[in-house]
């Protein structure tokens, strides 16, 4: 069994002003989402994608991740309590943020600054989806700082005790695999899939399938929420919302690969 590190939640603190380790995450997301971007661009990868726009972009998916979200956080995981006390919906500082959501935010983000742009939508995902995954990365990292969304208990030697959990149990350090699997590999999978020409929608495809696939598999590792539970099939809320993340980017990839084989060459 390893030692969990008692970190301080608060990375920095200036007279009344504290910075917590899991906000600092953020920033640090959408500075990694904003490099790789602007890299991309400068290798001739951006297709009409240009660095204003990049920035204005990024700019609005910040608050399509909060709004999303939050609001993905209250209709999944808590609608009757939310149903009644609708003013703390607002209280954000309580937490309570659901990846899902999150993701469509940002789509509904996409969708406008295309159309806006006059960009085919999957011009704008397909250039978005490789730049997501160290962000992701960057957010469990935050929670594992911060002792939440631990895993299952287990007898593995690397199972921790995560002093929130209240009960001394060796757990799974689950925010570590999902750092592991939906940060660094989905990344370095998506990475290379999009350095080669694709399909237009194909690398939206993978994201979807890759994330949706690692998030369901972590799940088995993951303590469910406990005003939840596991629900039909045994399997979590994050699973059943994973599972048609996964159906639809599969769906989606045999489209586009069965539509490019169907275009004339030239």
């Amino acid at each position: 069994m390893l030692q969990y590190p008692q970190f301080d939640p608060i990375a920095l603190q200036i007279g009344p002003l504290a910075i917590h380790w899991y906000g600092l995450m953020y920033l640090v997301a959408f500075a990694l989402v904003y490099g790789l971007g602007r890299y991309r661009i400068s290798q001739g990868k951006g297709g009409a994608m240009t660095a204003r726009g990049l920035e204005d972009l990024i700019f609005y998916s910040v608050l399509g991740v909060v709004v999303g979200g939050r609001l993905g956080y209250v209709l999944f995981y808590k609608p009757g309590y939310y149903l009644s006390n609708p003013l703390e919906i607002l209280y954000l500082w309580q937490g309570g943020m659901a990846f899902h959501g999150g993701l469509i935010g940002v789509i509904v983000v996409m969708l406008l600054f295309a159309r806006k742009q006059k960009m085919p939508f999957f011009a704008v995902a397909d250039f978005i989806a490789p730049l997501i995954p160290l962000g992701l990365g960057a957010g469990r990292l935050g929670n594992f700082i911060n002792g939440e969304l631990w895993g299952r208990p287990t007898d593995v030697p690397w199972a921790m005790v995560f002093p929130g959990s209240g009960d001394g149990l060796a757990r799974h350090p689950s925010q570590l695999y999902e750092l592991g699997l939906e940060g660094i590999v989905l990344f370095g999978i998506l990475w290379w899939f999009s350095s080669k020409p694709r399909p237009l929608g194909q690398v939206s495809a993978l994201f979807l399938m890759g994330y949706g696939a690692f998030r369901f598999l972590v799940e088995f590792t993951r303590e469910p929420d406990n005003f939840l539970g596991l629900l039909a099939g045994g399997m979590s809320m994050g699973q059943w919302l994973s599972l048609p993340m996964f159906l639809a980017g599969l769906a989606l990839f045999v489209f586009t690969a069965k539509r490019s084989s169907r275009s004339p060459s030239h």
